[in-house]
C-alpha cells in the first residue's frame, strides 16, 4: 500500500493505492481510498500540523502503508504560504520516518512526466491521465485527493517491483 499526499497545512490530499495483484480487468493499480485532512484555520499552526501527523499516522496504521510520497514544494509565489506547505512537508517525513516507511518526495514536474509524459503537462491532463489509469468515470473530488492519486502513482510507476 501507497500512501500518496499533496501537502498544505490547511488542506492535506491524501490516497491509498495498491498495485493489483490479480488483474481481472485492465487495471493494474487499485485506488483502496483517498480523501482530504481539513484543518481550522482558527488553530494554531502547532494543533494543524499535529492533527496533520495524528490522522497520517492513523492512515499508515490502518492500511499498511509501505511508502509515503509526497509532492514537494517546487516554487510559490507567496513566501508566506510556502512556508506553511514547508512545515507540512517536514510532518510528513517525520511521520513517515517514526514508523519506519519509506518517505519519497516527487516534484511537480516528474509527476507530469510521469503520468502525461509531458513536464508542462495542465492540471486536466493530469487528471484525465489519473482516471485513465484507474478507470474511472468521473474525476476525482476534491482536487487535493486527485493530485495526491497522482503522486501515489507516480511512486508506482518509479517503483514497479513493489507491492505485488
Amino acid at each position: 500500500m501507497i500512501l500518496g499526499i499533496d501537502p498544505g497545512l490547511a488542506n492535506t490530499g491524501w490516497a491509498i493505492l495498491d498495485r493489483r495483484s490479480s488483474i481481472v480487468d485492465d487495471r493494474e493499480f487499485e485506488l483502496i481510498e483517498c480523501g482530504c485532512l481539513r484543518t481550522k484555520i482558527t488553530s494554531t499552526s502547532a494543533k494543524r500540523l499535529n492533527m496533520i501527523y495524528e490522522e497520517l499516522e492513523e492512515l499508515i496504521k490502518k492500511y499498511k502503508v509501505e511508502a509515503v510520497a509526497f509532492e514537494s514544494l517546487f516554487f510559490a509565489k507567496n513566501a508566506k504560504s510556502a512556508l506553511k506547505v514547508a512545515e507540512a512537508i517536514g510532518v510528513i517525513k517525520v511521520c513517515g520516518e517514526r514508523n519506519k516507511i519509506e518517505v519519497a518526495e516527487f516534484t511537480p514536474l516528474q509527476v507530469k512526466m510521469s503520468l502525461v509524459g509531458y513536464g508542462r503537462a495542465e492540471k486536466e491532463q493530469v487528471e484525465i491521465m489519473v482516471r485513465n489509469f484507474l478507470n474511472l468515470e468521473e474525476n476525482i473530488q476534491p482536487s487535493h485527493a486527485s493530485d495526491a492519486v497522482a503522486v501515489a502513482l507516480t511512486y508506482l510507476f518509479t517503483n514497479k517491483n513493489l507491492c505485488v
